[in-house]
């Protein structure tokens, strides 16, 4: 029988970076040796400014945490603690569920500490986004097979009305009649953008900032003198593949909402960039993904529409039709992304994130 081969370090290495479980190793004094991708995106730091740095030292509120820890070390053995909160070095409490235990390599007799940290949030906000995509994809499967069956009355009405005023003796009556084809004509264009873009997603190599600068020239052209909207880009972005006319419309109807929130107030828009690392969209594990926000400080969501605020005809603008984020949902849906988010007066960010694609 042949022995079977054994993996190298590099493959280890590789296999731990892909693990979604945030994994810290430390020594005995709890001086930290080595942390996986999914550490990082959970203490929000990188391996440079994590490793060699003491676990005291990033979790500053882990008293709970570091009492396990020692027992770990003084009874060389695991320990399991579920819902534990811990504050990180940015200030923000995470709950998660964590695995601590003692870990000898061979041709080593200096333990190491194998900290196994599972967010428990993390995984809430997975369910929640598989739900909204679930959502999002029999809204604009139920919005499409509405817009059908009215388009063709509508046409029918339309004519009628044309055909009406041929016949009609008195010429002030096309007043009428003209009330009708423009209402026609304006709910057709409604259906229209209901029924959004059949079209297959013509994906090229786009770089999402020339996308948003178009987008921020487009809206402040429409609202000259009165809308500024301010930009954070992260410059070091990678290309990501995307049809860019329908990232332009995604992200055209995220910021003109924006608009709609800060225009009464003379509040303020922001666009931001940013990498995120080790994000799931619906059932995939994404290494890294481009996350855009759209940040105003308006009055924000109505806590009363906030769980429906994806749906067709759900606004809180009294000038809105309610299709604008549906049909971004849906945009973005097909690109393979996902858009979220979290909102109190002053400080409204809706969140894009679409994923980075490594190009061979």
């Amino acid at each position: 029988m042949s022995k079977q081969r054994q993996p190298d370090n590099e493959n280890l290495g590789k296999l731990f970076d892909v693990l979604s479980t945030a994994i810290i190793i430390t020594d005995e004094g709890l001086r930290i040796i080595r942390v996986n991708a999914a550490a990082e995106a959970l203490l929000a730091l990188s391996a440079t400014r994590l490793v060699g740095f003491s676990l005291r030292e990033v979790i500053i509120d882990p008293s709970e945490l570091i009492q396990i820890v020692e027992r770990t070390v003084a009874d060389r053995r695991s320990f399991t603690q579920r819902d534990l909160e811990l504050m990180l070095l940015n200030l923000h409490r995470v709950i998660v569920d964590c695995t601590i235990s003692p870990w000898v390599e061979q041709n080593d007799s200096q333990m190491k500490v194998v900290i196994e940290l599972s967010s428990v949030e993390r995984h809430q906000r997975i369910k929640v986004e598989e739900m909204m995509i679930v959502q999002s994809q029999a809204t604009t499967d139920l919005m499409r097979g509405i817009a059908h069956e009215v388009k063709n009355p509508l046409g029918g009405i339309r004519g009628a009305a044309q055909l009406l005023e041929r016949e009609l003796e008195d010429q002030g009556l096309t007043e009428y009649t003209q009330i009708i084809i423009g209402e026609a004509d304006r709910l057709r264009s409604l259906v229209d953008t209901m029924l959004g873009s059949q079209d297959v997603l013509e994906k090229r190599v786009v770089n999402i900032h020339e996308v948003l600068e178009r987008v921020r020239r487009l809206v402040e052209a429409e609202h000259i003198g009165s809308i500024a909207i301010n930009r954070d880009y992260d410059p070091s972005l990678p290309e990501i593949e995307g049809d860019p006319n329908q990232l332009i419309q995604a992200f055209l109807n995220l910021v003109r909402n924006a608009v709609r929130a800060v225009k009464d107030c003379g509040g303020s828009i922001t666009v931001r960039t940013r990498v995120q690392r080790k994000f799931t969209i619906g059932e995939t594990v994404h290494r890294a993904v481009l996350r855009i926000d759209v940040i105003d400080t308006g009055s924000g969501v109505a806590s009363e529409i906030a769980d429906r605020i994806f749906y067709p005809m759900v606004t809180g603008h009294a000038d809105g039709t309610g299709l604008g984020l549906p049909l971004a949902q849906s945009i973005i849906n097909r690109q393979g992304g996902l858009i979220g988010f979290q909102s109190e007066p002053g400080n409204t960010i809706f969140t894009t994130w679409l994923p980075i694609e490594v190009r061979k």
